[in-house]
């Protein structure tokens, strides 16, 4: 993959690629939307503690077709308060620890999830030869 990022428009606010080039012949996977739901039905508080569980099972998913968060080229993430932005952005930046290229991405507020304990979703575009 390769990051586009012209030198016209104003760099990323954060860890992210305003384009990527995905290469000719890659496979593709998308992921719907993860929500903070650990394996056990539990939800913890908090932004980063559910997109950390966000991240774990896109982390499975992803496995389960031979990839991993070297190959995530977009990230779509919702969150239901600017205060959870901080908290979900350190799970991601985690997640995405030790990439040379970064993928694209998308934060959006929203009003809510199915359960009002949810504060964050997240889903993955993914590419890999």
């Amino acid at each position: 993959m390769r990051a586009l990022t012209p030198a016209s428009i104003a760099p990323p606010f954060a860890r992210y690629s305003h384009g990527i080039e995905v290469p000719a012949g890659h496979r593709t996977v998308r992921t719907s939307g993860q929500l903070g739901l650990a394996g056990d039905g539990t939800v913890p508080e908090g932004a980063e503690a559910q997109a950390g569980i966000c991240f774990a099972n896109i982390a499975a998913i992803l496995a389960e077709a031979g990839m991993g968060a070297q190959d995530v080229c977009h990230v779509s993430a919702f969150v239901t308060d600017r205060v959870h932005m901080a908290g979900y952005m350190a799970a991601r930046d985690a997640f995405l620890a030790g990439r040379d290229v970064l993928p694209t991405s998308t934060l959006m507020i929203v009003s809510g999830f199915t359960r009002p304990e949810f504060v964050v979703e997240v889903e993955v575009w993914a590419a890999a030869p």
